[in-house]
């Protein structure tokens, strides 16, 4: 099931890289790598998100196995477990934000590239691994 997701993020737009133009006279290559780039951009947003939110998962038991235990210093770690979990849900809406912009950015440049006619475009990603998968 994994891999058929990855699969599906990234699409097969690779397949599309030809040197041609469509019916508008869009080059396909130009916009056949956008697309690659802007699905890349979104699983790797997406990867990393999950990484933090499984990191979550194992605070989360961990946070609860404290509780559990009724141990004055195991309940006590877990404000600091806690704060853990309040800066990595930070972190996953960074990421998520980062995300919508840049997909917004993108598909703002496309609408006025083909209102003026340039094939010519390029993405950027205001993120692009510039921060670290699980640290700050």
């Amino acid at each position: 099931m994994e891999a058929s997701r990855n699969r599906s993020l990234v699409g097969n737009n690779r397949a599309l890289e030809m040197n041609h133009e469509d019916d508008d006279g869009e080059d396909v290559a130009a916009v056949a790598v956008e697309d690659v780039e802007v699905w890349d951009t979104l699983s790797n947003g997406f990867k990393r998100a999950q990484l933090f939110l499984d990191q979550n998962r194992d605070l989360i038991q961990r946070v609860n196995e404290n509780h559990m235990s009724r141990i004055p210093d195991n309940v006590a770690r877990n404000v600091g477990l806690i704060n853990e979990i309040n800066g990595n849900i930070f972190r996953v809406m960074e990421i998520y934000s980062d995300l919508s912009v840049d997909l917004a950015k993108n598909f703002d440049q496309r609408r006025r590239t083909a209102k003026n006619g340039d094939t010519t475009t390029t993405t950027t990603g205001s993120y692009g691994g510039k921060r670290s998968p699980c640290g700050s």
